[in-house]
């Protein structure tokens, strides 16, 4: 499946949020990462998270399609990390 995760923890977090999510998927923006996964990574990634966050202060969502190309992707300004070989 292919996933975007984007999240939104307090700055003390952020860190460790970013480099728990660099072992899944590929950052592509402040707060953002996409890329395939298989649902056990998936559920891998969620219980890392869980660790990490504070619950009632922080939130990350996850959007889930069955394929990456379903999506479009238009960028507007300067692309952070290149995600040519994503979509």
């Amino acid at each position: 499946m292919y996933v975007i995760m984007v999240y939104d923890v307090g700055e003390e977090r952020v860190g460790k949020v970013l480099k728990t999510g660099r072992k899944y998927l590929t950052w592509i923006q402040n707060s953002v990462f996409e890329g395939q996964i298989t649902e056990s990574k998936l559920e891998k990634l969620k219980t890392e998270l869980k660790k990490i966050i504070e619950p009632e202060k922080d939130s990350i969502i996850f959007f889930k399609l069955r394929e990456a190309y379903l999506t479009k992707k238009e960028i507007i300004g300067r692309e952070k990390n290149d995600t040519s070989n994503i979509i």
